[in-house]
């Protein structure tokens, strides 16, 4: 059964930094491109993030770009992402997604609050 756990979320100050990380199982984590996707209250899914399965390459949407950073360790079967200098704006619950089709049923998500 796939089981994705993320964690590292908080209440932070704008400009701030936090460091989110999905703990993957039950299936070759190594196989899979990951994707990060978030959703702020009374919105939509947002894709966020995607990472090739060897995390050469990676992907994101113009508004985290500069600011955001993925990455994976496959030894670890953990995803990463790496939000500095965030924003209001940013104040979502992020989730991880195995592969690149946006299906949060897997995923507990872990909340990012952003204010001062």
């Amino acid at each position: 059964e796939v089981q994705l756990v993320e964690s590292g979320g908080g209440l932070v100050q704008p400009g701030g930094s936090l460091r989110l990380s999905c703990a993957a199982s039950g299936f070759t984590f190594g196989l899979y491109y990951m994707t990060w996707v978030r959703q702020a209250p009374g919105k939509g899914l947002e894709w966020v993030s995607e990472i090739s399965n060897d995390g050469t390459v990676a992907y994101y949407v113009d508004s985290v770009k500069g600011r955001f950073t993925i990455s994976r360790d496959n030894a670890k079967n953990t995803l990463y992402l790496q939000l500095n200098s965030l924003k209001t704006e940013d104040t979502a619950m992020y989730y991880c997604v195995k592969g690149t089709v946006i299906d949060v049923t897997h995923s507990q998500g872990t909340q990012v609050t952003v204010s001062s």
